[in-house]
């Protein structure tokens, strides 16, 4: 069959023959239709991501979408190695397909589907949001934070405070519902200032799609001085470290704060959890509409376009 290969770690995939999957017991094919070209898949691809396997080659891509034996069309997630979803065949547990309503277009369901994980799994499966509640997008200029704004205000939250260094990206969360922007481009005692504003004006869950020095300064912003009342309770989910993977925490941050620290991602959330959530997510793109910028190429081109992605547009392989 036709596939991107990974043949090296160095290297952008080419467009190869791979050999076509066989499913073993408990599996089912797929015939691929569309595989989206996410962070995840880019640090899986180069080997630095930590669920990246360590043998070569394969074929990259960890969701899709296609259609099963029966004609059904459906999104899956998490194919058996090293047969990724970037090929014209991939193999998968059913338990880990979705059938797609027909309000949802291949292209459309297969973008949604790796920010859907980043912003429907960390609302509901790790932050647990409740409606009438407050939430901080740390970060939210890029295809999940855009995400993670509208679903925010689907699933009830009262108020949603976007973070990042692109004006107008910002000016455009507005529009999608964000009702605070806060600009990362300010000196760092600025910054903390704004996110210490922000907190002690109510926020019950923050998602941070950074770390670095933003979460950083969000993180020292919350912390308290020994007051006997107890500091509010913010529930912090990690969940991207586009702008680095380490930070300096203090302890002390931690025992006078009310900072609930958890990570979302694969591995802090189990995949009938993670299907879960994007079976809500899917119902809810079928009935409201949610906006996402894409960019279709077909898969033969994917050596040239592999580097090309921008922020805020999901990059979308067709077969």
């Amino acid at each position: 069959m036709k596939a991107a290969v990974v043949e090296s770690f160095d290297r952008a995939p080419r467009y190869a023959d791979f050999a076509e999957p066989a499913a073993g017991e408990g599996e089912v094919l797929v015939k691929m239709r569309a595989a989206a070209l996410s962070n995840l898949v880019k640090g899986q691809a180069s080997g630095r991501h930590y669920s990246s396997g360590g043998h070569l080659p394969l074929v990259p891509g960890n969701d899709g979408v296609g259609t099963l034996p029966d004609g059904r069309r459906v999104y899956l997630i998490g194919p058996r190695a090293p047969f990724g979803t970037m090929a014209e065949w991939s193999v998968v547990s059913p338990r880990r397909t979705i059938q797609l309503p027909d309000g949802v277009d291949d292209v459309t369901a297969a973008a949604l589907g790796n920010p859907g994980l980043a912003s429907w799994g960390a609302l509901i499966g790790r932050a647990r949001l409740q409606a009438g509640e407050s939430v901080l997008v740390n970060g939210a200029t890029g295809v999940a934070g855009h995400q993670a704004v509208q679903v925010a205000k689907y699933l009830g939250a009262r108020r949603v405070i976007a973070t990042g260094r692109d004006e107008a990206a910002l000016e455009r969360l507005r529009k999608l519902g964000a009702d605070q922007t806060i600009s990362l481009r300010q000196p760092k005692e600025a910054l903390v200032e704004a996110f210490r504003e922000a907190l002690a004006s109510g926020v019950d869950v923050v998602l941070d799609y950074l770390w670095g020095p933003s979460a950083e300064a969000l993180l020292g912003a919350a912390q308290g001085h020994g007051g006997m009342g107890g500091e509010p309770r913010v529930r912090f989910v990690q969940i991207g470290a586009i702008s680095g993977e380490t930070i300096s925490l203090h302890a002390s941050l931690l025992r006078s704060s009310g900072l609930e620290l958890m990570g979302s991602g694969l591995g802090s959330l189990s995949a009938v959890a993670i299907v879960e959530a994007l079976k809500t997510m899917f119902d809810a793109a079928a009935s409201t509409g949610l906006k996402i910028e894409i960019e279709a190429v077909l898969l033969s081109e994917v050596e040239s376009a592999w580097g090309r992605a921008e922020s805020g547009r999901r990059m979308v392989f067709t077969m």
